[in-house]
């Protein structure tokens, strides 16, 4: 089954940010995007290229009103330690979930269980808390924030403008579609 439209699972989960551990639940994500970025470990190789690419475009998701949650199944300590060790983490200013329960990762159903680990998932989560976007890579494929940026748009402007859908390759400003019986065979 798809995650695709459904609601996001109750969790309760503590997370590093700026210098302080917060509490993060579901209820923190209505009102406004989210995504959350599950990578596999804390202190790796393609984890920190990826969570830095995500920190130097973070201005530009925020001015979608979009929050990013990293996700993986290290304790909140760990972030910290990773956080203060690591230039490239030390850039990071969006919160760092920690798992260690492994409920959020069985929610979004990214766990390698066996290995206690999260695969590298991508979710974006709508203002009513409803996962519109899933990407998932093998471990040794990292993802790319412009790319993800481009499909936040496409899936924020398909919820602003519900009769219209993104073609492939979109980028905002670009002509969209109005489905209708007229393209049918047409594209």
């Amino acid at each position: 089954m798809s995650l695709i439209n459904t609601e996001v699972k109750p969790f309760k989960a503590t997370a590093y940010l700026n210098g302080e551990f917060i509490d993060v639940t579901e209820a923190d994500l209505k009102g406004k995007w989210s995504i959350f970025f599950f990578y596999p470990a804390d202190f790796t190789f393609v984890c920190p290229t990826e969570l830095g690419d995500l920190a130097d475009n973070y201005e530009a998701f925020k001015k979608l009103d979009v929050e990013i949650y990293s996700v993986s199944t290290d304790t909140h300590f760990t972030h910290k330690a990773w956080h203060d060790s690591s230039e490239t983490i030390g850039k990071l200013q969006y919160p760092m979930l920690a798992d260690p329960t492994l409920q959020i990762s069985r929610n979004f159903e990214v766990l390698i269980e066996e290995a206690g680990l999260a695969e590298r998932g991508t979710f974006v989560v709508d203002p009513d808390g409803k996962v519109q976007i899933v990407e998932i890579n093998a471990g040794n494929i990292g993802r790319n924030a412009e790319e993800l940026l481009r499909k936040v748009k496409a899936a924020q402007y398909v919820r602003e403008n519900p009769n219209e859908v993104c073609p492939a390759k979109w980028k905002e400003g670009e002509e969209t579609l109005a489905p209708s019986l007229d393209l049918v065979g047409k594209i």
